[in-house]
C-alpha cells in the first residue's frame, strides 16, 4: 500500500500511536522531562488529521526536480498572509501558542507522528520497494515544512503576544509613576522640609525621572515593533536651537562632562522637535556613557539647502569594525559582556534614535577609530521626501536585517 492511501485509510491507528508513543516519554532535545508531559489526548490530536490530508495530498501530486528542491530549500513553506487562510501546520502553531506550550512541546509532536507514521507503514508494508522509498522521501519533506510553518506561525503569534504585554505594562506604568514624579516634584521644591528629607525627595524624583525615560523607551520599542513606527508630528523648526538645547540639558545632568557645541549653515526645516531632541539626546547620552572621562565630546551642525547633519563625536574605547551595524539593534550592548560594564539602561536608546530618524526619513550611522574617536552622524532632510520603491525595499531589508540580528545577540 502507498504511503498517501496509508495515510488515509488508517488514520485513527496513525492517531491513537501518535499519542501512545508521545506520551510514552519522547524526550526533549536536552534530554530533559518529556515536553508532552501533562498534554491531553484533545490536545495531542487536534489538527493532526487536517495535517495528514495534506501530507497525504502533497504525496499523490506529482513533484518535479526544481519543486523538489525549492521545497528542501523552504521555498514552498507557507507564510502568514492577511486574507489568505492558514495552512493546517500555521493552525496548529497559532493554537500551540495560544494554549501556551513551548516550541520544544511542538517539535515533539510532529516527532512523535513522524516516528508513528513510518512505524505503522513498514509495519504493514512488510518490505519497501524503490516506490515505497520516494514516498519516504517525499513524506519527510511534507514533515519538515509542516514544522517549518507551524514553528513560522508559533513564534509570529508569541513574539506579537510580547509586544503587545511590554505596550500593556509601559503604559500602565505611567499613571503611578506619574504620581511619584508629580509628589516629589512638590516636595523637592518645599521650603518646609528640612534638608535632609529635601535630598531624599530630589532623590526620588530623579530617580522617579529615569524610571519615566525607561519606560518612554520602552513605549517606543514596542510601538516600533508591532508596525506602528514612531510617530512623528511635522513643524517649522530652527533646529539649531533644539540641539542646542538638547546639549545643555545632557552637560547639567553631567557637569563632570565638558560638552562643546557648534552650528552652521541654514538650520532651518521641518521636523518633530520633541522626537529629534529625544534622538539626539540618546546619542549624546551614549557618548556620555561608553567615552572617555577626560575627553570632551563634540556635537557639531551642519546645515545645506536640503539636509541638516548632526556629528557626535567622542573619544573612548574604539567599537569592533565587527559590532559596528549591530549598534542599532535593540537590546544590543557592545561592551555588555566586560567586567564593569554599565548596565543602567535597556539597551535601546540607538535603536529608538534610528527609528526616529527613519520616520523623517534620515539616516544614521557610525564610524569609530583610534584616529578619529567614535562618531554617530544623523542626516535629516529639512522636509518630507517621496520615497522611490527602492528606497522602501531598503528600509524593510534593513529593518529586517536588525531583527534578525537581535534574535542572535
Amino acid at each position: 500500500m502507498r504511503l498517501s492511501e496509508f495515510l488515509v485509510t488508517d488514520r485513527e491507528q496513525i492517531l491513537t500511536a501518535w499519542v501512545a508513543f508521545a506520551r510514552s516519554g519522547l524526550s526533549a532535545a536536552d534530554g530533559s522531562c518529556p515536553p508532552t508531559k501533562g498534554m491531553d489526548v484533545a490536545a495531542l490530536r487536534d489538527h493532526a488529521s487536517e495535517m495528514l490530508d495534506a501530507i497525504a495530498a502533497d504525496l499523490k501530486t506529482p513533484q518535479s526536480k526544481v519543486e523538489q528542491a525549492d521545497k528542501s530549500e523552504g521555498k514552498s513553506d507557507a507564510e502568514p498572509q492577511s486574507g489568505v487562510p492558514d495552512t493546517a501546520a500555521q493552525s496548529h502553531g497559532a493554537a500551540r501558542a495560544d494554549s501556551g506550550f513551548s516550541v520544544e512541546q511542538m517539535v515533539a509532536e510532529y516527532r512523535a507522528l513522524r516516528a508513528s507514521v513510518i512505524r505503522l507503514w513498514v509495519d504493514s508494508a512488510g518490505e519497501l520497494a524503490l516506490e515505497d522509498l520516494e514516498d519516504l522521501i517525499r513524506f519527510n519533506e511534507a514533515i519538515d515544512q509542516s514544522l517549518a510553518e507551524s514553528t513560522s506561525r508559533f513564534m509570529q503569534d508569541l513574539d506579537y503576544s510580547k509586544e503587545i504585554f511590554l505596550g500593556m505594562l509601559g503604559h500602565d506604568l505611567r499613571n503611578p509613576l506619574g504620581a511619584i514624579i508629580g509628589s516629589a516634584h512638590v516636595m523637592a521644591n518645599s521650603q518646609e522640609l528640612p534638608e535632609r528629607l529635601l535630598k531624599n525627595a530630589s532623590l526620588v524624583l530623579k530617580s522617579g525621572q529615569r524610571m519615566n525615560a525607561l519606560v518612554g523607551d520602552l513605549l517606543d520599542f514596542t510601538r516600533s515593533r508591532l508596525g506602528g513606527g514612531i510617530p512623528i508630528v511635522r513643524a517649522d523648526v530652527d533646529l539649531a536651537g533644539v540641539c542646542r538645547h538638547t546639549v545643555e540639558e545632557v552637560a547639567a545632568l553631567h557637569p563632570q562632562r565638558v560638552l562643546n557645541f557648534e552650528a552652521t549653515g541654514p538650520l532651518q526645516g521641518q521636523w518633530d522637535q520633541a522626537r529629534v531632541s529625544q534622538a539626539l539626546s540618546n546619542v549624546i547620552g551614549n557618548a556620555v556613557e561608553h567615552g572617555s572621562d577626560t575627553a570632551p565630546i563634540n556635537v557639531m551642525m551642519r546645515g545645506d539647502a536640503d539636509h541638516v547633519e548632526i556629528a557626535v563625536q567622542n573619544w573612548g574605547p574604539v567599537i569592533p569594525s565587527n559590532q559596528l551595524d549591530k549598534v542599532f539593534a535593540p537590546m544590543h550592548r557592545v561592551d555588555a559582556d566586560k567586567p564593569g560594564a554599565p548596565s543602567s539602561n535597556l539597551g535601546l536608546g540607538l535603536y529608538i534614535s534610528d527609528r526616529i530618524v527613519a520616520s523623517h526619513g534620515g539616516t544614521i550611522g557610525v564610524e569609530s577609530s583610534d584616529e578619529k574617536g567614535t562618531t554617530f552622524t544623523i542626516r535629516l532632510p529639512k522636509r518630507t521626501l517621496t520615497m522611490t520603491t527602492d528606497d522602501l525595499v531598503e528600509s524593510k531589508v534593513k529593518a529586517t536585517d536588525r531583527m534578525d540580528r537581535e534574535s542572535v545577540t
